[in-house]
């Protein structure tokens, strides 16, 4: 496992426009140190540093409001999955986001170096997010190494299930397409919305509805845009 190039991936972010507009990114961590503790200690990659508690107290005070939407970037079990995909797919969905007739306010993207899937949920309680995503470099396979993986929770905070997190999985070039992506992903955050819960609860009906068509779902959220 080659570490994530933090750098390299803050450079891509400020090259995409729709990125670059939300403000730089954030660099956090986990608890776990290294990749070594990564792996043996599971629940420290769920958990954030201390320094990086911190940060996100910070980044608070200096949003107008609490965002609707936290916006994660994890290394995960594949940083390459992450080098490779988060920004193309990022660039793709903030387009789509930004179609929408009402748009909501987001975190700048927020880096988490040794992070697990459950790591956005003290990250969006701490910033009083309504939603999060995680972006996430998923467990390598001997035919994709380099599949990214998506989850979705409404109203994050600490200690949730996994049933309570919707999941998309495979979104690489050869795998789910960064366009598909998105829309599923739109549709997933639009009925989370409306049903006030995400996870087992929210069935992924979007291969089934028209994403583009009707005012009613151009009009999901009722945050309105970044100022």
């Amino acid at each position: 496992h080659s570490p994530l190039d933090v750098p390299a991936l803050t450079q891509a972010l400020a090259n995409t426009p729709k990125a670059a507009a939300l403000g730089p990114p954030l660099c956090l961590h986990s608890q776990a140190p290294d990749r070594k503790a990564y792996l043996q200690r599971p629940d420290w990659g769920r958990q954030l540093s201390e320094q990086s508690v911190a940060e996100l107290g910070n980044l608070r005070k200096t949003l107008s409001k609490p965002p609707h939407l936290a916006i994660v970037i994890a290394d995960g079990l594949s940083s390459r999955a992450v080098q490779q995909n988060a920004t193309g797919f990022l660039e793709i969905f903030l387009n789509d986001l930004g179609a929408q007739a009402q748009t909501p306010y987001l975190t700048p993207p927020l880096l988490v170096e040794q992070g697990r899937v459950a790591i956005g949920d003290p990250i969006g309680q701490l910033l009083g997010a309504c939603q999060v995503i995680v972006l996430i470099g998923e467990r390598p396979g001997l035919s994709s190494p380099d599949s990214l993986g998506i989850y979705l929770t409404h109203a994050p905070e600490p200690g949730l299930p996994d049933s309570r997190r919707n999941c998309l999985s495979n979104i690489r070039p050869a795998g789910l397409s960064f366009g598909l992506a998105s829309q599923r992903l739109l549709y997933l955050i639009r009925e989370a919305e409306r049903l006030k819960t995400s996870g087992v609860a929210l069935k992924d009906r979007s291969n089934e509805v028209e994403l583009d068509e009707s005012d009613q779902n151009r009009n999901f959220l009722v945050q309105g845009k970044r100022q």
